[in-house]
């Protein structure tokens, strides 16, 4: 649940708030491609890193 007035809507939450900035919209888009579809490492090689970065940010998992 977000802390901030998202717009109404059925889609998702997270695909609402873009409605927000949609000029972030492109950079987010190339990082997540960057980061998920052209990754050398596999999937859960970067889960198991998320998770450790989550825990060293003191972020639940």
């Amino acid at each position: 649940m977000a802390y901030i007035d998202v717009p109404a809507g059925n889609e998702l939450e997270r695909l609402r708030l873009w409605e927000l900035a949609p000029h972030f919209a492109d950079g987010v888009d190339a990082m997540r491609k960057a980061t998920y579809e052209m990754s050398s490492l596999p999937a859960r090689v970067r889960e198991v890193a998320r998770m450790r970065i989550a825990q060293i940010n003191e972020c639940p998992i």
